[in-house]
């Protein structure tokens, strides 16, 4: 499967409490198989799992067990610790989404387990629909509690199409491209690409700038202050946090079980020979 990691990267490792952004597909499941990744833990965050197309089922720790449908978010609280499975379901023909994760704050961050699913309605706008799946957006609000103040949104944009959208002005904000070439604030964005736009702005201007519809996925927080240590599917503030989660999860410990699966969890990676440093929004 093709996977474009756009956050972090070497200029940036935030935005918001965003953390993590992983673009994939389209991927011809006839040609690769799709999506069967075995019960791992997580520590220290939240996933959010959003598909354009495709259908992935989601088991956890927590008992819960759904199904990651386009248009639909699956919202997973991993604080002290949980385990999860994803596996593309044989009606998939075609695994096209994002993975994202939110840092949670230190005084959250051991959290309990949690899981939460909702499926947004469009909101119509002229020349635009959008999705908003996490905080408000076009006068759209989504129920899903978060620990931190966040923006989410899928956003789709008609041919050669301009939408000016009000935005909290305290939101740091970035936008990926899925499809078509987007202008943001002057800057052309092509497909994969991820853009960004710091704090004060009241309002973002999006154009599409081709014949075609063009999809982003708008992601804003307020900015994230503090550092944090993130290493395979953890997240901490120390390398001994690290350390600690990786020795519970080989021990079989803290994280729970996933009931449903047919296979082996996934082993930790080695350590790396030299102690995890904490970093912040920009390195």
């Amino acid at each position: 499967m093709t996977v474009r990691r756009t956050l972090p990267h070497r200029a940036r490792t935030l935005i918001g409490a965003w953390c993590f952004v992983d673009h994939y597909g389209p991927d011809d499941v006839a040609e690769t198989g799709g999506m069967d990744v075995a019960p791992h833990p997580h520590t220290g965050l939240q996933t959010v799992s959003w598909l354009f197309s495709g259908e992935i089922e989601h088991r956890d720790s927590l008992g819960s067990h759904a199904l990651v449908r386009p248009g639909e978010l699956n919202l997973m609280t991993g604080g002290h610790g949980i385990s999860h499975t994803e596996v593309s379901t044989p009606r998939t023909t075609v695994l096209h989404g994002v993975q994202l994760w939110v840092a949670l704050p230190d005084e959250h961050r051991h959290a309990a387990r949690d899981f939460q699913h909702h499926a947004p309605a469009p909101v119509h706008l002229e020349g635009a629909r959008a999705r908003v799946f996490l905080g408000t957006l076009a006068g759209e609000t989504s129920p899903v509690r978060t620990f931190t103040p966040l923006l989410g949104a899928e956003l789709a944009l008609d041919p050669h199409a301009t939408v000016t959208l009000a935005v909290d002005t305290a939101f740091e904000h970035g936008l990926l491209v899925d499809q078509g070439r987007v202008r943001l604030a002057g800057t052309l964005l092509d497909r994969t690409e991820l853009g960004y736009l710091g704090p004060g702005r009241t309002a973002l201007t999006l154009t599409n700038e081709t014949d075609t519809p063009a999809r982003v996925i708008l992601l804003g927080g307020t900015p994230f202050d503090e550092e944090i240590v993130m290493w395979w599917n953890f997240i901490g503030r120390s390398h001994q946090d690290i350390a600690q989660a990786r020795a519970d999860w080989m021990n079989g410990t803290r994280f729970g079980e996933v009931k449903g699966y047919h296979g082996d969890p996934l082993p930790a990676p080695e350590l790396p020979s030299v102690p995890l440093k904490p970093r912040g929004r920009v390195r």
